[in-house]
């Protein structure tokens, strides 16, 4: 027996008592003629003692001791003098009498301690050390929680856990695909799921009809701190249900989870937001409820006057920062700067400061009369000191995309996106389509499986842009936390959605005829949605990105700096495959 207790487990009633711990040195301490060790393990930590008038041996072999060596001490439990109460283990330390060295370490490339003085890259390449961390593995201590108490909360009313094929067909109709050549089948490929949607919908067609799976994902895109080329959803589909079923079951799921692991109980239903709405008043399909700032548009009453900006738009709107009109010149030049930066895209900014004394000062005091202003700060609810910021456009949706990321911008700047706070929200009635400009035709917003909603139907030939869909997203602090939509069941009408998409008849069963066929043998009505587990476990522990409640990401690059990855393979490889590789030149 390697131990008797872990690290983190003895308190005062243990005093006495003869124990054996096993784990990894934090750190070693020398004081007059004691020697002090702080024993790590995935528990907690234990303060070992070592004496020198008692074992002079012992004490100078725990002298020689490195940071992460793996070592098993025996000892008796007794009541430290000096009490650290920070450690849950802090008023008893071990007095040793037997120590062994299971493994000795090379001094670490950085601190394995909460506060560590390694970046980023550095502790990816050594991820395995960085695990050690405490603060790591409490995120992924805090995964493990929230996938328990989902599988239990299914389980529980009746879902399946159910394993779909991993190597697919490629339909390339989304994110590009991470696509598997197959030996046996020469010049032909596989493809990673995206996510398991078809499989799931044939699994309502079988009759399974609550199904769930927590699934690893695969999409070749560009990362940013919320996204991964591999990444884990929490997959579910049932039959026989409309919208409001999947709404208010999943709703109940995200409350027990909360409830259970941060101890926040919601009393009330969450929002339920249109699009519409979403992006009229916040500029995004997934607002940030923390705080307010809601838009509010000037176009109708900002106009007409000799300020050419504003009377070529089609549409002028703003936010009111309150108590903000104290900005310095400086202060709102940065704000300019902020978006005409190319990722929000706006040509400029105009700002009005209602000042404490009830006067007006702003960016276009040569074209408006003191009057006009008073009645933009009407319309906003502005009060004395108060900071009103307008954007215009001649594109609505860009504009408001714009003004949403200056929203944002000034939540971050003013405190005001708190990362203990929650406010979630449905977002319900998206657009079926949307349209591309690259292939000059309508795609669909979500995937072509979603239902349009029944009083849009007869608009998908004549005015695509007109059809909304039976769709929703769960949106939590300005993530968007899952999403799903009620599934098309009914083979003619499936055909109708691929049409508008532009997809020939030959074209659909090409792709999807297995599918179609599917359909011939009395599909049920059925919905789903998908919630991204990283995603959930990063807001759930206040993290700026998803890596660290990932065991092993990738950085950046789609890189695992740990193992290289992806690599070089041999030409033997390559030639099993029948696989030629082309690279580009270099330049």
């Amino acid at each position: 027996m390697y131990r008797s207790h872990t690290c983190g487990e003895l308190r005062i009633g243990n005093v006495g008592e003869q124990v054996t711990l096993a784990g990894w040195v934090q750190r070693v301490r020398k004081l007059g003629g004691m020697t002090f060790v702080d024993l790590r393990d995935r528990y907690g930590i234990t303060q070992l003692a070592f004496d020198e008038s008692q074992n002079a041996d012992l004490a100078m072999c725990a002298q020689k001791l490195g940071r992460e060596y793996v070592v098993q001490v025996t000892g008796k439990v007794t009541e430290r003098e000096s009490k650290n109460a920070k450690m849950e283990t802090g008023e008893v330390e071990i007095i040793v009498s037997d120590l062994v060295i299971l493994s000795s370490s090379e001094t670490p490339p950085f601190t394995i301690e909460d506060e560590t003085d390694g970046g980023d890259d550095l502790r990816m390449k050594y991820r395995y050390l960085d695990l050690r961390r405490t603060a790591v593995r409490r995120n992924l201590e805090l995964r493990n929680s929230l996938t328990f108490e989902v599988r239990d909360f299914l389980i529980r009313r009746q879902f399946i856990e159910t394993e779909t094929p991993v190597l697919i067909n490629s339909t390339p109709e989304g994110a590009r695909d991470f696509v598997v050549p197959s030996r046996m089948n020469p010049g032909q490929f596989y493809a990673l799921p995206q996510s398991p949607q078809l499989f799931k919908q044939l699994l309502m067609i079988a009759g399974f009809d609550r199904y769930f799976q927590i699934v690893k994902c695969f999409r070749d895109e560009d990362l940013r701190a919320d996204r991964q080329p591999e990444f884990t959803q929490i997959d579910c589909e049932m039959s026989f249900v409309r919208q409001e079923d999947v709404v208010d079951l999943f709703e109940e799921m995200v409350k027990t989870v909360f409830r259970k692991l941060k101890g926040i109980d919601f009393k009330e239903k969450f929002i339920q937001m249109p699009w519409s709405d979403a992006m009229r008043y916040y500029g995004s399909d997934k607002p940030d409820l923390r705080f307010g700032m809601k838009f509010v548009e000037l176009t109708d009453i900002a106009q007409n006057r000799d300020f050419a900006v504003f009377n070529n738009a089609k549409y002028v709107g703003g936010i009111c920062a309150e108590g903000c009109a104290h900005y310095s010149r400086k202060e709102l030049d940065g704000l300019t700067d902020f978006v005409k930066r190319p990722q929000v895209g706006a040509k400029g900014l105009v700002y009005v400061k209602y000042n404490e004394d009830g006067t007006f000062k702003s960016s276009v005091d040569k074209f408006y009369q003191t009057e006009d202003l008073k009645a933009w700060s009407e319309r906003f609810g502005a009060k004395p000191g108060d900071l009103m910021l307008i954007l215009s456009g001649d594109h609505i949706q860009k504009t408001q995309v714009a003004l949403g990321q200056l929203r944002l911008e000034m939540g971050d700047r003013l405190g005001l996106r708190k990362k203990d706070e929650f406010a979630p929200l449905w977002v319900v009635d998206f657009p079926m389509f949307e349209w591309d400009e690259e292939t000059s035709r309508w795609k669909a917003m979500h995937h072509p499986f979603t239902s349009p909603k029944a009083e849009d139907v007869d608009y998908l030939e004549s005015e695509p842009g007109r059809v909304r869909a039976y769709a929703y997203d769960m949106v939590l602090n300005g993530v968007e936390l899952g999403g799903g939509s009620v599934r098309i069941h009914d083979r003619e009408l499936q055909s109708r959605v691929f049409k508008a998409i532009g997809l020939t008849q030959e074209e659909a069963e090409k792709k999807f005829g297995w599918l179609l066929t599917a359909f011939k043998y009395g599909a049920p009505p059925h919905a789903g949605l998908a919630f991204g587990l990283d995603r959930f476990v990063s807001l759930l522990a206040g993290l700026d990105s998803i890596r660290d409640c990932i065991a092993f990401p990738k950085n950046n690059s789609g890189r695992d700096v740990m193992i290289n990855a992806p690599s070089v393979i041999e030409t033997s490889q390559l030639d099993e495959l029948y696989i030629k590789v082309n690279l580009p030149e270099e330049k």
